[in-house]
């Protein structure tokens, strides 16, 4: 029997990006279907009754939501090209900075854009000092993980994204050579492997997307 995997996601997120590329990672076949999450489709709503969220994951009419327990179901699922560590510590080292980039790292460059005045400075410098823990992860190495990519570089990937969207939008720079040379050697690399590469939204929408959420944010 043939395997059915479908992937709902919108265009932008960073969430959803994370599945795309460990499912061409894997070399999975699948289909996309793009929500509009201003009207939430029936199809989402039956495979993610829970949050009604994407991303949501349907492997042979059953679905997984929430991009990082969808990650590690297809790496048990399809155990070939593996992007998670085999040994148990080297795995939960990858889980720790993984979750350190969604509950630190994240919230901090979100609060940086879309803050003004000593919000935004107070937000920038809690942002910088996340970054300085990753930059010294980095050292030495092409990949978190080290010579390919894997669990962290997806769940981080969003860095090498939205970060220079943010970083033109607002005016500044974030993450610049002379405080993050690993970081930012490891932003390119990443952004250049074909795989990454050809899944990227298109920078232009990105722009105007963030520029239309900040002015709503900013207007409150």
């Amino acid at each position: 029997m043939a395997e059915v995997v479908k992937l709902l996601k919108t265009w932008s997120s960073p969430f959803g990006l994370r599945i795309v590329w460990a499912l061409k990672l894997k070399g999975i076949q699948y289909d996309s279907i793009d929500e509009d999450l201003s009207n939430k489709s029936p199809l989402l709503v039956q495979y993610n009754p829970v949050y009604k969220k994407i991303p949501v994951l349907v492997h042979n009419g059953k679905s997984i939501s929430e991009s990082l327990v969808i990650i590690e179901y297809i790496e048990d699922t399809w155990n070939h090209n593996p992007l998670m560590p085999q040994d148990p510590y080297h795995k939960a080292t990858a889980r720790f900075w993984v979750k350190f980039g969604d509950d630190k790292v994240l919230p901090s460059i979100w609060s940086a854009f879309l803050k003004q005045g000593k919000e935004q400075a107070d937000a920038i410098d809690e942002a910088i000092e996340n970054l300085k823990l990753l930059e010294e992860q980095l050292k030495g190495k092409k990949f978190f993980g080290g010579e390919k990519i894997g669990l962290t570089d997806l769940a981080l990937g969003w860095l090498a994204n939205l970060v220079p969207v943010f970083e033109e939008i607002v005016g500044m720079k974030i993450i610049d050579e002379e405080r993050f040379p690993s970081l930012l050697a490891w932003m390119h690399e990443f952004a250049q492997v074909a795989i990454i590469k050809e899944s990227w939204p298109p920078h232009d929408k990105l722009i105007i997307k963030f520029q239309a959420l900040r002015d709503r944010h900013l207007a409150k």
